[in-house]
């Protein structure tokens, strides 16, 4: 394959704006020879079955928890992340690996199914191949982990192209792996320039060597992906934009819901795809909701993402938070409300502060696209019906919660608003356990969970019959 390319990569540390380090990009040729070693790997790795890869899971669980303080330092530095979330994002990565060498074996397994088949008929999960994965820079770690576990325990080997501006912890990700003891070549990361990111993309997805994509980012970039991999019928994932709702009804607690709220919004401070971001409240109770969601979220501290008491750090590039501020002043032109921050903070970095903005109407910018930093948008509705329209006002469908103390009357009105998963009185959050992935603009497909053990594989029909000839009207 043949493609333009940059000559090196400098990772940024968006709390003072310093370089941190530079990197060498991947020439078309490394590429290539990257791309040809992770193709030849993959039918050794197949090879060796489903119990030995669930024990080098094990293995790479093992190693993430002893390296858990220098993985966390480094997300720090690269996006931002405060460190006690940075920690329990590599927590959840050791986590995720568990659970899939534990449960995923059960998940693969062949199935018996009962027909006229003489002998036996059942349905195997085959691997595809090489599995291609972009992934952004949010979750640096958790967004390849919850990829990587499920898929190479399949017997896929995987090819990652991350996000350059966390090129540290992409390549961090690939020696994990390597030290834990896996074969070589079952997991590689491709060090890609921004400018080359494109047509490299491209060229991976046309090539036959190359079975399947799992993207995790933009809705212009999941846009692109898909088109290239129609084009090319291959199978892709898409994880991408979320503007999350956050309803609460009249009967709702709100010392509950106020803390709850804070957390939703503020998670990794707001740069995260399944965080809340449109707060839909019941009139009845939408006055004291703000006035105590607005204190809240002021008195929130934001600070150096190294501090443990820091909640909210620095938005991880500055382009972000030039964006947000556009969102921002184009809704209070509108007619929205600030009722605390709106504003960029000074000195180095990308800093952004904790902002709540009211009065706000479907067709504003803070809740008709992605906010993608610390700004949460409080709509006051009349009833219930009222709710779950505004919450479906959205092209987007990754989550939604809903809060009240009448569990069934949150359930009710929940199953009306389009979403890949429901919170009920929960802060929406991925687990292992459960499959995650959106609908609408949020993208397709499934990980984790049962659907994610399964999501790249061939789920391929063995029926053995007795050899005579079939009788009777012929049928497909």
């Amino acid at each position: 394959m043949t493609t333009a390319t940059a000559t090196q990569i400098t990772t940024v540390n968006p709390a003072t704006g310093e370089p941190l380090a530079t990197y060498p990009a991947f020439s078309p040729h490394q590429v290539e020879q990257t791309l040809a070693a992770v193709h030849a790997a993959q039918p050794g790795w197949a090879q060796l079955g489903v119990a030995a890869r669930a024990a080098h899971l094990r293995a790479v669980a093992e190693m993430i928890r002893t390296r858990r303080e220098p993985l966390a330092q480094l997300m720090v530095a690269e996006m931002g992340k405060p460190v006690a979330e940075a920690l329990a994002e590599v927590d959840k990565c050791a986590w995720v690996c568990e659970y899939y060498a534990a449960e995923g074996p059960a998940v693969l397994a062949d199935r018996e199914v009962t027909t006229e088949a003489t002998t036996r008929s059942w349905v195997a999960h085959e691997p595809l191949g090489v599995v291609l994965a972009i992934m952004p820079w949010n979750f640096p770690y958790w967004q390849v982990l919850r990829f990587a576990a499920p898929t190479l325990l399949a017997g896929n080997t995987a090819l990652l192209k991350h996000s350059p501006n966390v090129t540290g912890s992409a390549l961090a990700i690939e020696q994990l792996f390597t030290d834990a003891g896996l074969p070589a070549d079952v997991f590689r990361t491709l060090v890609v320039a921004e400018a080359d990111v494109p047509a490299t993309t491209t060229a991976l997805l046309a090539d036959d060597r190359v079975s399947a994509v799992s993207l995790t980012g933009s809705e212009r970039a999941g846009s692109a992906v898909a088109a290239t991999a129609g084009r090319e019928i291959k199978k892709s994932l898409l994880e991408l934009g979320g503007s999350d709702p956050f309803v609460v009804l009249d009967d709702a607690d709100l010392d509950v819901v106020v803390a709850s709220a804070v957390k939703a919004r503020f998670i990794n401070s707001g740069q995260s795809c399944l965080a809340a971001k449109r707060f839909i409240v019941h009139h009845a109770v939408a006055e004291e909701f703000l006035e105590r969601f607005t204190a809240a979220v002021a008195a929130l501290k934001v600070g150096d993402p190294t501090d443990p008491a820091s909640a909210v750090g620095p938005l991880a590039r500055a382009d972000l938070a030039d964006a947000l501020q556009h969102q921002v002043d184009a809704s209070v032109a509108a007619g929205a409300t600030v009722r605390t921050g709106g504003h960029r903070l000074p000195g180095p970095g990308a800093w952004y502060a904790p902002t709540v903005v009211a009065d706000v109407t479907v067709d504003m910018p803070v809740m008709a696209q992605e906010t993608f930093g610390p700004v949460a948008a409080v709509a006051v509705v009349r009833d219930d019906a009222e709710a779950a329209a505004v919450a479906n006002a959205t092209r987007y469908g990754l989550g939604a919660s809903v809060w009240s103390a009448d569990p069934e009357r949150a359930l009710s009105l929940g199953r009306r608003i389009t979403s890949g998963a429901l919170f009920v009185n929960a802060v929406v959050a991925s687990d292992p356990r459960l499959p995650f992935g959106g609908t609408k603009h949020s993208g397709y497909g499934r990980e984790l969970g049962a659907a994610g053990a399964v999501e790249f594989t061939n789920t391929r029909t063995y029926y053995l019959g007795a050899g005579t000839a079939p009788t009777g009207p012929a049928t497909e």
